[in-house]
């Protein structure tokens, strides 16, 4: 009898993580990872700065080549959905095909029957009603996304046109959304040469992610830098024609905010979030409220697990669940999940001889600590615990010109958070310890002070 292959869904940086611990912990058997896109696995975080400003080329955000991945001995599965999961008889279903490829249409669907599963599908952009038959408007989450934009961006912002804007101005680019993803987005555009409005509900940009004080610093930053603040709800886009003749569909040429103001524009990115890709995850058994819905074991079900950005579980030191649409996360999350697994797959058949199963081991708990960072000009910002949703923020400003500072995060009486700009290797790390677990505020503040009192400021 053919043994049956662990699937990982999901060509991510999870996915691969997943996969990789998987061959390291004893996986013998089968072994197959299904992505939707037509791409090896790839790193997304400079998809919005080094690829987007054109520094870097597709080939150096693979985290793997062809041959790296050879020696793992995968049934990989690109341009492949799945559109289906059995919890109880682990039982995928694939469409064979990615979305909206004319050359898979009335293919046949496929099941996979699983020893095991880990989803590792992320998230998908967020977009807005009637966007997506509005040519100029963007989201930004695929490298496919990420090489369009990068090309308008290049050439002016209109397909086909020679170098920018009459005058060198750059075109008009309206970023909808003020956190990270739009944050950076501005930041390129604005080195581009380009003019960008940057549009948020929150009256400072990453306020919901860093607080309002390292807010308004960003702020200044990027008003520094030429990028027009405002603050709104999108109400609808006024569009032309895509082409001088009309034949062509519509063409953005404004947004209109729901205050009646009117943002000229000729692209438009909308950076206003991002939703987990659990659509496709309809079995009842499954809770995909917010996420796949995991044990502090990352198992959404016997035999079926979840990583990276798609991933809500049980956060053991802070006792609530939790989603984390960071990168380290990701990389972190499949290996545990991975580990998981294949402990539980051992449990289920410690003697089998067929020698597919990996040595018994214990199930271990996932409690990372996070970890975020955001590029933006000459500034690097990282944040270790949790910055969202605090419910206490006390900020230390180290060189307001520089916009060097230090914030601590509290909720409930303890500090679970930290963010730096402009601080270097050494203290980032001391910084790192103060929020590994939660520690009492005052404790916490203490620890931050010694740790900025021990030497200079600058990196």
């Amino acid at each position: 009898m053919t043994a049956r292959p662990i699937a990982v869904v999901g060509a991510s940086a999870a996915g691969l993580a997943a996969v990789e611990a998987l061959r390291r912990g004893g996986w013998r058997g089968p072994l197959t990872l299904i992505g939707d896109e037509p791409h090896l696995p790839y790193d997304r975080p400079p998809l919005s700065k080094q690829l987007l400003h054109g520094a870097w080329e597709p080939e150096k955000l693979l985290l793997r080549t062809a041959d790296q991945l050879a020696p793992l001995d995968l049934d990989l599965r690109l341009g492949t959905r799945a559109t289906g999961l059995d919890v109880a008889t682990r039982t995928l279903t694939l469409d064979g095909g990615a979305a909206g490829d004319p050359s898979e249409q009335g293919r046949e669907p496929e099941t996979l029957a699983c020893a095991g599963v880990i989803v590792a599908t992320g998230v998908a952009a967020r977009s807005l009603p009637g966007a997506d038959r509005i040519a100029g408007v963007h989201t930004l989450r695929t490298l496919d996304d990420a090489l369009t934009l990068r090309g308008l961006l290049a050439n002016g912002g209109t397909p086909g046109s020679e170098g920018v804007a009459a005058g060198g101005g750059g075109r008009r680019l309206v970023i909808v959304g003020n956190g990270v993803l739009g944050c950076e987005a501005a930041a390129v555009a604005r080195e581009l040469g380009h003019e960008v409005t940057l549009v948020g509900m929150a009256g400072t940009p990453m306020a919901e992610a860093v607080g309002a004080e390292v807010g308004e610093l960003l702020a200044e930053e990027h008003r520094a830098r030429g990028v027009v603040l405002r603050t709104g709800t999108v109400d609808g886009f006024e569009t032309g024609p895509a082409d001088p003749a009309g034949t062509g569909g519509e063409r953005v040429t404004a947004v209109r905010l729901a205050d009646r103001s009117r943002l000229p524009a000729d692209l438009v990115l909308l950076a206003i979030g991002s939703r987990p890709a659990v659509g496709w995850l309809t079995d009842p058994a499954l809770d995909t409220t917010d996420g796949l819905r995991c044990d502090a074991y990352c198992a959404a079900a016997p035999g079926i697990y979840a990583a990276g950005d798609v991933a809500r579980w049980d956060h053991p030191l802070h006792g609530r669940p939790l989603r984390f649409e960071h990168r380290m996360n990701a990389t972190e999350q499949g290996m545990a999940a991975a580990r998981n697994l294949l402990a539980e797959l051992a449990a289920e058949a410690p003697a089998a001889a067929d020698g597919e199963s990996a040595p018994a081991a214990d199930r271990r708990p996932f409690a990372p600590v996070p970890y975020f960072w955001s590029d933006q000009y000459h500034l690097k910002i990282q944040a270790y615990g949790l910055t969202a949703g605090a419910d206490r923020v006390e900020t230390t400003v180290l060189d307001r010109a520089q916009r060097h500072a230090v914030a601590l995060y509290g909720r409930d009486g303890s500090a679970v958070g930290v963010l730096a700009s402009g601080v270097p290797p050494r203290r980032l790390r001391a910084l790192r310890a103060v929020v590994a677990t939660p520690l009492p505020w005052d404790e916490a503040r203490e620890r931050i002070r010694a740790a900025l009192a021990s030497g200079p400021d600058t990196p």
